[in-house]
């Protein structure tokens, strides 16, 4: 599988959490910074691991995640 690397679009998150519980390589936790609405946000914590699946894209209701593919 490729490699990829996520970009969140914090400001837009309203951090349910989604991504993290779909991630199959458990890289994404919550941060302990806040974003414009005072909520957590997601952050990948190894990028290096990130297989690109997009399971994370795919499951955010609002968008907020792009994968982004290295080849």
């Amino acid at each position: 599988m490729a490699k990829g690397k996520p970009l969140i679009n914090v400001e837009r998150c309203k951090g349910c959490g989604l991504c993290i519980r779909v991630c199959p390589k458990n890289i994404l936790e919550m941060s302990k910074e806040t974003n414009g609405q005072g909520v957590n946000y997601p952050v990948c914590n190894n990028q290096s691991a990130c297989i690109g699946c997009s399971f994370c894209a795919t499951m955010c209701p609002d968008c907020v995640i792009e994968i982004e593919v290295e080849d």
